[in-house]
């Protein structure tokens, strides 16, 4: 073999080698972009959420169970926080339509939350509630049932008829004709409860969960179930949510066995 020959042959090794470099090069790349992705696409797989700082607007009437909730569910999705702002359901309708920064909604009537259908998704009725009367300790006044309330001799507050409570107040007592002048309307229930509480009422309408609450504060009169109203929770996510994955997460969450649990140790009824 010549010279010449040999050295064409080197030649041509030497740079096919060399055009081999950037080939590895970019496999090795590619190799280290799949490395990387292959976390993601795992969580993605199992379904895990991003962690996240949830803003939840809820009734008056959730503020005692739904600080236990949050507390339950923070354990439960370590990373995730979620806050809570208490309010009349129809504050929080206001809220909501005004572009109030928040992720989820839970109003204590399905009208208020039917009301927002533009600016929420779908939503799903969590729990259920009735209404009681709520008197002063001891019951002074003997109040047994709901013509009582018509004494004009009571001091009765109620809730405002645009809120929840207030509206199935009216609806129980138009139903069995009963006219009752309240001293005031309040704008939510735990305001309602206050009064009595304070001894500012003498006798009020107020959700049976809230008074269950108050202890010896007040006296309860239960309310027969034929003559009674039934208040049903909605929770829905919102439509503006910067958080939308971690906030469908939660609110699906408040439909599970160990939050029904919270709720019905707390005195609400399954939806």
């Amino acid at each position: 073999m010549s010279p010449i020959t040999t050295g064409r042959r080197a030649a041509v090794a030497a740079l096919s080698a060399a055009l081999l470099v950037p080939v590895l090069a970019a496999c090795g790349s590619d190799d280290k972009k799949a490395d990387a992705a292959a976390p993601s696409a795992s969580a993605a797989a199992s379904g895990e959420t991003k962690a996240a700082n949830l803003t939840v607007l809820a009734a008056s009437s959730l503020t005692d169970v739904f600080k236990t909730a949050g507390a339950a569910y923070e354990k439960a999705h370590p990373g995730t926080k979620v806050t809570f702002s208490f309010a009349g359901s129809q504050e929080l309708a206001a809220q909501v339509k005004q572009g109030a920064p928040a992720d989820a909604l839970v109003t204590a009537d399905t009208k208020t939350m039917d009301g927002l259908k533009a600016e929420t998704n779908d939503p799903a009725i969590i729990a259920k509630n009735r209404l009681v009367i709520a008197t002063g300790k001891g019951n002074p006044f003997k109040v047994d049932d709901l013509k009582d309330l018509a004494d004009t001799k009571l001091k009765v507050v109620l809730a405002a008829p645009e809120v929840p409570v207030g509206r199935y107040s009216k609806q129980i007592l138009d139903a069995q004709k009963i006219e009752v002048k309240p001293v005031s309307q309040e704008p939510n229930v735990r305001a309602v409860l206050s009064k009595v509480e304070l001894g500012e009422a003498d006798a009020g309408l107020v959700y049976k969960t809230d008074s269950a609450k108050s202890g010896d504060k007040v006296v309860t009169v239960d309310i027969p179930d034929n003559q009674n109203a039934v208040a049903s929770y909605p929770a829905a996510t919102l439509k503006q949510s910067k958080n939308a994955e971690a906030a469908a997460a939660f609110v699906a969450w408040l439909s599970t066995p160990e939050a029904q649990k919270i709720l019905a140790d707390a005195g609400f009824q399954k939806p």
